[in-house]
């Protein structure tokens, strides 16, 4: 019992790291300066 929730932790900690990861992926990829949405709500500015 104590070795399943040992491998449980660790998976979780992985699965931690591996979204973790992405997220600062995404953010360092994401471009710089101002987006501009068109859309069927309108127009939306958004400075990065």
């Amino acid at each position: 019992m104590n070795q399943n929730r040992l491998y449980f932790i660790i998976g979780a900690l992985v699965v931690a790291v591996i979204v973790l990861g992405a997220y600062v992926y995404h953010e360092q990829t994401k471009p710089k300066g101002v987006e501009l949405k068109i859309d069927d709500k309108g127009i939306s500015i958004q400075q990065n």
